[in-house]
């Protein structure tokens, strides 16, 4: 599907609208790759109002369940969404809603279509729910608007229940002035927002959340928001012949004022050169959002601010500009945890060392270990994070050590696994164990430079991609467009996928021989075989040359003397092959 998608992204870049979009949508390998993506989605395995989950989907046959998904695109009406409860960090709870398997296999083909047409229309500083783009990406941006242009006035503003609150006709408008005009997808987007939720029944305005195509549908509400403020002067045109000093020396003889957005989601911050600007940008925010996007803002969160006497929250991080050095050198960003983060963080390690406390062995001190580090993953982009995490540390050790006193012994650095000694090189921390599994030190982290997103980066321009790609071994093109595009009917969907996942995995070579596959000699071969085991699963397959999956199987003598001969099996090889028969209940050579 790539140079269908690539063709999406070059047209919706040129500003083409589309009218026939279903035809792609419905397509057979857009089916597919729909169910390849839902797949490896952890929530695939959660069920909905049906109680069916993604198991019920992968013994299907691939005709099967590309037919049942073109006769839901036919004509379609969605099944009720199953509402669950997340509990939040204040206590509260977050509603989700969670459409049925099939909804969801839907909506993935909706959104692998949609997603290129959109991602040439977004905004280049909106880094929420996008590919390739992630908060640490958004915070660098912030950061760098107050280190390099010197912007220290900051609106934040917060939006009441954003997700509850868009508004349905809105939304289908926005997404016809994008240039998608096919009329079939919009009456389909249109019954998905208005699917009946159980016990609730049909919500009239919001889009829900745990919806696969929910993240999208909000980038599209907010992206008027985004170019809004930023054709206030960062994407202004003017009349000017601007050869130097540059773009924006025309702008500042005029009165527009100097305003830029970063957004993640619905957290969004503009920062501006004056308190006057940030003050009068803030009332036209909110007017902006009430009376063109249809929603409400919190007045007690929402406030202007200047970063050089107070600190503004964003995405985990409070962020404050502080003078550079002792002489008047200027101001740049310092960011630390918040509050919020810390109790949150502290809440998670002391869970954790409770649940050594109850059953102490190596799986509870690893989870322990998981949650330091991925603590120390997320924030290591604050800059004052060692003091922050020493700060932790100095709660939590005494939580340690009267909690798990009769349980852990001391441990030396050498008794660390190979990846905690590579990361906690340097440190000197005193270390304890339980069963040879030793505690990750919690205040072990330097801070990480954030680093600005690469604009040049998309997943549809073959130059975009070759920037992600750059390090991954090249497997030859055709025989991989040829291994997925030709699919074994009447066998399950799920082996169908597995064998292209097991192919890539290898390379395109031969598991024995380490050889590069052709079109017609590669064979996938189940290690526990089929009719007894019925395990069509990733684990269970393996990709092997023609002729020496025959060898696996072989019974006579004379053939097996006859490949080996041919082939010139070294000891290694043979070794594997056996294991292999081994494995299919036959003989080892």
């Amino acid at each position: 599907m790539q140079q269908c998608f690539d063709n999406l992204y070059a047209q919706s870049v040129d500003g083409q609208n589309f009218y026939d979009l279903m035809e792609i949508i419905s397509s057979n390998e857009n089916i597919r790759l729909a169910y390849r993506n839902i797949k490896r989605n952890t929530g695939s395995k959660t069920a909905g109002s049906n109680k069916l989950t993604i198991e019920d989907v992968k013994n299907l046959t691939v005709e099967e369940v590309i037919d049942k998904i073109q006769f839901m695109l036919g004509s379609y009406k969605p099944e009720k969404v199953r509402r669950v409860f997340i509990p939040k960090a204040n206590g509260k709870t977050r509603p989700l809603g969670i459409p049925t398997i099939w909804d969801r296999i839907l909506q993935q083909c909706i959104l692998q279509v949609l997603e290129p047409i959109c991602e040439a229309k977004f905004h280049k500083h909106s880094y929420g729910f996008r590919p390739n783009r992630s908060t640490h990406h958004a915070k660098a941006r912030f950061e760098f608007l107050i280190n390099q242009t010197g912007l220290h006035h900051c609106i934040d503003v917060d939006i009441k229940g954003f997700f509850d609150n868009v508004n349905h006709s809105k939304l289908l408008k926005q997404i016809w002035t994008l240039g998608i005009r096919d009329k079939s997808l919009l009456s389909i987007i249109s019954k998905l927002l208005k699917a009946e939720i159980e016990v609730e029944g049909i919500p009239t305005k919001g889009t829900p959340q745990g919806g696969i195509l929910s993240p999208l549908l909000s980038n599209i509400v907010l992206n008027e928001l985004d170019w809004w403020v930023s054709d206030q002067r960062e994407t202004f045109n003017t009349r000017f012949d601007y050869k130097y000093p540059g773009k924006f020396y025309p702008l500042k003889k005029t009165n527009l004022k100097e305003c830029y957005i970063v957004r993640y989601a619905d957290d969004f911050k503009v920062l501006c050169r004056t308190r006057t600007q940030a003050i009068k940008m803030n009332y036209a925010i909110k007017d902006f959002l009430k009376t063109r996007l249809h929603l409400e803002t919190s007045e007690e969160k929402s406030k202007v601010m200047n970063l050089k006497k107070n600190s503004s929250e964003f995405l985990g991080f409070s962020i404050k500009a502080v003078r550079k050095g002792k002489t008047r050198m200027g101001y740049v960003a310092q960011s630390n945890m918040t509050k919020k983060a810390k109790s949150n963080a502290f809440a998670k390690i002391k869970d954790s060392i409770k649940a050594i406390q109850k059953k102490p062995c190596i799986e509870t001190v690893w989870h322990y270990n998981t949650v330091v580090m991925g603590i120390q993953n997320y924030y290591a982009a604050a800059t004052q994070i060692t003091n922050n995490l020493s700060e932790l540390a100095s709660y939590l050790g005494k939580t340690l050590y009267n909690r798990l006193k009769s349980l852990r012994t001391e441990a030396k650095f050498s008794d660390m696994t190979s990846t905690l000694q590579k990361r906690y090189k340097g440190y000197e921390p005193k270390l304890y164990k339980i069963r040879k599994m030793v505690f990750a030190p919690i205040y072990a982290q330097r801070h990480k430079t954030a680093l600005c997103f690469s604009q040049d980066i998309c997943n549809y321009t073959s130059k975009g991609r070759a920037k992600i790609h750059k390090n991954l071994k090249a497997i030859n093109k055709n025989v991989l467009a040829y291994v997925m595009k030709h699919f074994i009917p009447n066998r399950t969907i799920e082996y169908n996928d597995n064998r292209i996942s097991r192919f890539i995995a290898q390379y395109g070579k031969c598991a024995v021989l380490g050889i590069e596959l052709g079109k017609s000699d590669w064979h996938c071969h189940h290690k526990n075989p089929y009719h007894l085991s019925k395990d069509d699963s990733y684990s269970n397959l393996i990709v092997l040359h023609e002729v020496i999956h025959r060898l696996v199987h072989l019974k006579d003598v004379h053939k097996i003397k006859s490949i080996l001969q041919t082939f010139q099996l070294n000891k290694k090889q043979i070794e594997k092959v056996n294991e292999l028969r081994k494995q299919c209940k036959n003989e080892s050579i």
